[in-house]
């Protein structure tokens, strides 16, 4: 994919009259030998936020006229892939770039994140301080290598409250039921290892990265953990048991977000970064909640989700560290953290911003803080995805090899256990 498809540079469309006069003002300082210094500089968004990015560096631009000529790139590249991206390629990767707390560790393993240096007391302050788990995602031994941008990258129950009541959302089984009476679905991503994990977490089940940075330990294939009540058989009956309900359809976020608006949805598990979507698709009878109790060899049980974050990162290869530093701090200041908040619905990981009456205010976030006491950070090696991918898909198609389901949870563990296919293993 063409990484600069949009591209903005400060040297022309909304920014024109402003270069020109810096150009003017560049001209000036050259006769008295003060010439303004050049800067060039790229950012990676999402594309949903590249607007709300362009402005933000508008007015940083214009907060430091007098101190250089900027010339900035905005282009699209998600949060989500980011870090295959810069990974291929971290030279040619952009100055500042966003990205899910999750690739953190395998960015940082690589060398492809500049330690934060400017101001990162303020920074950790900001954000709630060194123990809040916004902080705790972009450190390593007491140094911060990223910004934190959103404290929402977890997710929880969106709901029509015109089918389900707020009693009817405590269980799974319930708003199934409900959804197949009355010929609408609940959806959920049975494909991505993300929300699975809920099934497995709220069973006591685990996995975890292990000190070496790359591999896992995991337990979901477990026939007899201490301590542990239900095995990773029982996860993957209940599972396949709710994959077999009529009410029930797998599904990523376009389609959940298709469904709820066009009427066929009318309850899904999903995050914040969906709830200006979803609130326009439900209007009046828009509503959250965490995640509802889920059936498992006969018991209920609360499902868990990840806990994440958001963070902006400053490529260790930039040609302009103080610079780059500088913009990513203004980009998750917060302000430009209420911006994203009122854009996108995401909750924002500086207090002063969490803290104020708007956000406190809406439904998802909200529904997230409720969730937050069942909610752990995201961490994992790369290993995990893949074979999570499978396992998921595997059993959103109701198993239809008939595979033993302890083989499939053998097969997974092994995968998410081993090491990173990109990994030569030595140091």
């Amino acid at each position: 994919m063409d990484k600069f498809k949009r591209c903005v540079s400060y040297i022309g469309s909304k920014a024109a009259a402003f270069s020109a006069a810096l150009a003017v003002s560049t001209m000036a300082f050259s006769g008295c030998g003060k010439a303004l210094p050049e800067v060039t500089l790229s950012v990676w968004c999402p594309q949903e936020s590249v607007e709300a990015v362009e402005q933000m560096i508008t007015e940083f631009t214009e907060l430091h006229a007098d101190e250089a000529v900027f010339h900035i790139t905005v282009s699209e590249e998600e949060e989500l892939s980011c870090k295959e991206t810069v990974l291929a390629n971290p030279a040619g990767a952009a100055d500042i770039y966003a990205f899910a707390d999750d690739q953190f560790r395998e960015l940082y393993n690589a060398g492809a994140l500049l330690e934060i240096t400017r101001e990162a007391d303020a920074i950790v302050a900001e954000n709630g301080g060194a123990d809040n788990g916004a902080i705790r995602s972009a450190t390593v031994d007491g140094k911060l290598y990223a910004y934190p941008m959103t404290a929402s990258n977890g997710y929880f129950l969106y709901y029509n409250s015109a089918y389900l009541s707020e009693e009817d959302v405590k269980s799974l089984d319930r708003i199934l039921q409900v959804a197949e009476e009355n010929g609408k679905k609940f959806a959920m991503d049975f494909t991505s290892g993300w929300y699975i994990y809920s099934f497995f977490k709220g069973a006591g089940l685990d996995v975890s990265l292990n000190e070496d940075g790359m591999t896992n330990s995991c337990d979901w294939n477990s026939a007899d953990t201490a301590g542990v009540k239900y095995k990773g058989r029982d996860v993957a009956e209940a599972m396949l048991k709710i994959a077999e309900n009529g009410g029930f359809l797998n599904c990523g976020d376009e389609t959940f977000v298709n469904g709820a608006a066009d009427g066929s949805i009318i309850a899904g598990i999903n995050g914040t970064w969906n709830a200006v979507n979803i609130e326009e698709a439900y209007g009046e009878n828009y509503a959250a909640a965490k995640l509802p109790e889920y059936t498992i060899a006969g018991d209920s049980v609360q499902m868990c989700s990840f806990a994440g974050y958001k963070l902006m990162g400053v490529n260790s290869a930039t040609e302009e560290p103080e610079w780059s530093m500088s913009l990513a701090q203004w980009l998750t200041n917060e302000e430009n953290q209420m911006t994203l908040f009122r854009l996108k619905g995401e909750g924002p990981s500086n207090v002063k911003a969490a803290a104020s009456e708007e956000v406190r205010a809406a439904k998802a976030i909200a529904a997230l803080g409720e969730q937050s006491a069942y909610g752990y950070l995201q961490n994992v090696g790369g290993s995990y995805w893949t074979p999570t991918n499978v396992f998921g898909t595997t059993i959103a198609a109701r198993n239809p090899d008939g595979t033993d389901l302890q083989k499939l949870l053998d097969t997974m563990v092994k995968g998410i256990t081993s090491l990173p296919e990109d990994s030569t293993g030595t140091e």
